[in-house]
């Protein structure tokens, strides 16, 4: 039975919750596992619609268990780069998810906990909340993509100082970056993050789906490459029937029903 990993149904919403609060949410080695392995089941059920990832208790993620990585110190490098894999693939299992993702931030996020929050699609965030890049302050290097992530929405000189430092910044000032989506009171974080992705989940599921690819496309796209995808996937689209129930919505003045269309077989 899964432990490091929680999960329950709120309608077409499923919540997974990191399952460590006695170590504020620190990874463990069954996240590592437990955790794109929800991700895939929640993808392949059509009764999910969107996701919301949260931590245990009043903390999201405090990153990676110092008790765990003093250990790789006596690995071989190839022993210490094999472990190292099993937070990237859990990174690459929330950014290739096609369904739509939503952080639920709660007291903080440091380390490889910022990498997991900012590789979501988007991020509800109690105002009380802080986030920091905290390697450097233990002699090591920020992995999870952190670097990445931070530098679609923050200067090069900003992002040295916060990997230099490991100072914390609040969720006030994560969302004067634009890294956040809606800032709230401390403890409204999952009711938020539930109620925006109920939002998201009325939404047509292959549509939301091309949209998330060209939104994680852009950042290092040129333009013309970024057209061409933005090609592709319209013309895909226009053929799709989620754009014939809402064309039809529109010009009938009803609301589209694209929940419907999802457990459907598309007619051509």
């Amino acid at each position: 039975m899964s432990t490091a990993v929680l999960s329950r149904q709120e309608g077409a919403v499923r919540i997974l919750i990191n399952n460590n609060p006695a170590r504020r949410n620190a990874i463990t080695p069954g996240l590592y596992a437990e955790l794109p392995a929800a991700l895939a089941e929640a993808q392949a059920d059509a009764g999910v619609r969107a996701i919301v990832l949260t931590g245990a208790g009043d903390f999201f993620c405090s990153g990676g268990d110092l008790n765990q990585l003093a250990k790789r110190r006596a690995m071989a490098p190839a022993q210490r780069r094999e472990r190292l894999e099993g937070l990237h693939d859990l990174i690459r299992a929330i950014r290739n998810c096609s369904k739509p993702v939503i952080a639920a931030v709660e007291g903080g996020a440091a380390g490889a906990g910022l990498s997991i929050a900012l590789a979501c699609d988007m991020l509800v965030v109690a105002q009380n909340a802080f986030f920091s890049v905290t390697y450097v302050k233990v002699g090591l290097t920020p992995d999870g993509g952190v670097t990445a992530f931070l530098s679609e929405f923050v200067s090069r000189q900003m992002l040295t100082e916060m990997c230099l430092t490991g100072d914390r910044i609040t969720g006030e000032r994560l969302h004067a970056m634009g890294a956040v989506n809606r800032l709230v009171e401390k403890g409204a974080a999952l009711d938020e993050a539930v109620a925006l992705a109920e939002r998201l989940a009325t939404g047509p599921a292959r549509a939301s789906a091309r949209i998330k690819m060209l939104c994680a496309n852009a950042f290092g796209a040129d333009l013309d490459t970024q057209m061409e995808l933005e090609a592709q996937l319209m013309v895909e689209s226009q053929g799709d029937d989620e754009a014939a129930e809402g064309i039809g919505a529109f010009l009938d003045k009803r609301t589209p029903d694209f929940v419907a269309l999802s457990a459907a077989p598309q007619a051509h």
